[in-house]
C-alpha cells in the first residue's frame, strides 16, 4: 500500500523491517548495552530494500517472532495492570487497548510503545488531566524531566498520551519489562536471512545519549566507547551496512560513524523514526552539504529494491562479498540516478537494462 502510494506521488520508497537480535555472542559485546536501552547484548537491526517478490517470505520468517513477542508483551501488560489496580485505577484491556490499536492483525508487530500507550491512556483516565496527572505520576515514582513537566500538566495538551508514553518508556518501563528470549534471532541469522532474500541487513547506530529529542531515552552511554570493536564484529558476521539518524547525534559522532563505515566498506543509510506527533517529517540535517552522500545512498537503495525485484543479480552490494570503499562509492553513483528515474515514473524493467550486476 505504501509502495503504491509513493509511486502515485512520484516518490521513492524502500521496504523493510526492524528487529531485535542477539548480538556479539561469545564476545564482550554480549555483556554490553549496544543500541538498546532495555537489554545487554541485544541490538536493534533493520533489514532494508526487500525485493517485492520476497515480501511473503519475510512475513513468514517474522511470524513466529511476532507471536513470541506478543506473548511477552501480554505478560508485561499484566504487570502494568497490577500497578494500576494497586493504585486504585481501572486497568486497561490488553486486547482492545494494546493489540487493538496495532496492526498485528494485518502482519504488524506489537511493541512496548503499544503497551505504554495503553498504560498512559489508563493513567490519564485514572488521575485526570492537568496538575493532578503530574501529582499522580509523582506518587508512582515516575521521574519527569523538567522539560516535560509543563506539557504533562497542561490539560489542553493534544499530544498528552504521546508525551506520557515517552516519559514512561525512558523512566518507568524497567519496572514491568521482561527480557526477550524466544523471539530473538542472532545477528548472524538476520544477516544470513537478509542476504538470502536479496535485502540489506544493517546495524542501527544509536551512540551515547545526552538528551533525547523525543523524550523517550534518558541520558546514557551506549556504543561510543567500543565503536571500533563493534565495527570489527559487524564485518565479521557479514554486515554490509549501517544506519543512523543525523538529528539524534552530535557532529563528532556523525563524523566518526562515517569514517568507520567508509573504512569497513559499509553502505550508510540515514533516516529518522517518527515516534510522536511533535516530530517533523522533514529532516533539515539532510539538506546540509556534508550529508549529500546520504541522500545519494538513499536513492541508490530505492533503485536496489526496484531493480532487484526485476532481476536478483542487480543487488546494489552484490549478492555476496564486500565492496571496497571505492567500488561502493562508484556503485552508489551508478544506482542513485536510476532510483530517481524510477520515482519519476520510468518502468523498473526498462531501468534495469541500464544497471549492471556484480555477481
Amino acid at each position: 500500500e505504501m509502495s503504491e502510494a509513493t509511486r502515485i506521488l512520484g516518490m521513492g520508497s524502500v521496504t523493510g523491517f526492524e528487529i531485535r537480535a542477539r548480538f556479539g555472542e561469545g564476545t564482550p559485546l554480549a555483556q554490553r548495552k549496544l543500541n538498546n536501552p532495555d537489554s545487554e547484548g541485544v541490538a536493534y537491526m533493520t533489514v532494508q530494500g526487500v525485493p517485492a517478490p520476497a515480501r511473503e517470505k519475510v512475513a513468514e520468517w517474522l511470524a513466529p517472532k511476532r507471536a513470541a513477542r506478543l506473548e511477552r508483551t501480554l505478560a508485561m501488560a499484566g504487570r502494568a495492570n497490577k500497578i494500576l489496580t494497586d493504585l486504585g485505577l481501572e486497568p486497561f484491556d490488553p486486547q482492545a487497548d494494546m493489540v487493538g490499536i496495532s496492526q498485528y492483525a494485518n502482519g504488524g508487530g506489537i511493541t512496548e510503545r503499544h503497551l505504554l500507550a495503553a498504560m498512559a491512556s489508563a493513567l490519564i483516565r485514572g488521575f485526570g488531566r492537568g496538575p493532578a496527572l503530574v501529582q499522580g505520576l509523582d506518587s508512582m515514582g515516575v521521574e519527569i524531566p523538567e522539560s516535560l513537566a509543563r506539557v504533562l500538566s497542561d490539560a489542553d495538551n493534544p499530544h498528552l498520551m504521546y508525551d506520557l508514553l515517552g516519559v514512561l518508556k525512558a523512566n518507568y518501563l524497567d519496572r514491568i519489562y521482561i527480557q526477550p528470549t524466544d523471539e530473538l534471532p542472532s545477528a548472524a541469522e538476520v544477516v544470513e536471512f537478509a542476504d538470502s532474500v536479496g535485502a540489506i541487513a544493517t546495524y542501527a547506530y544509536l551512540g551515547d545519549v545526552s538528551a533525547s529529542p523525543t523524550g523517550d531515552k534518558k541520558a546514557e552511554k551506549f556504543e561510543d566507547d567500543f565503536l571500533d570493536e563493534l565495527f570489527e564484529y559487524m564485518e565479521s558476521i557479514g554486515l554490509r551496512a549501517v544506519t543512523y539518524m543525523p538529528p539524534r547525534n552530535t557532529p563528532e559522532q556523525l563524523e566518526r560513524i562515517h569514517a568507520l563505515a567508509a573504512a569497513h566498506g559499509m553502505l550508510e543509510i540515514s533516516g529518522v523514526d517518527i515516534n510522536q506527533p511533535r516530530q517533523r517529517f522533514t529532516c533539515e540535517e539532510l539538506r546540509r552539504p556534508e550529508f549529500a552522500d546520504l541522500n545519494e545512498a538513499t536513492w541508490a537503495l530505492v533503485a536496489h529494491e526496484a531493480l532487484s525485484s526485476v532481476d536478483p543479480s542487480l543487488h546494489l552490494l552484490g549478492r555476496t562479498g564486500r565492496l571496497t570503499p571505492e567500488a561502493l562509492a562508484e556503485r552508489i553513483s551508478q544506482y542513485a540516478p536510476l532510483g530517481r528515474a524510477i520515482a519519476d515514473g520510468e518502468d523498473a524493467a526498462a531501468v534495469a537494462a541500464r544497471a549492471t550486476s556484480i555477481n
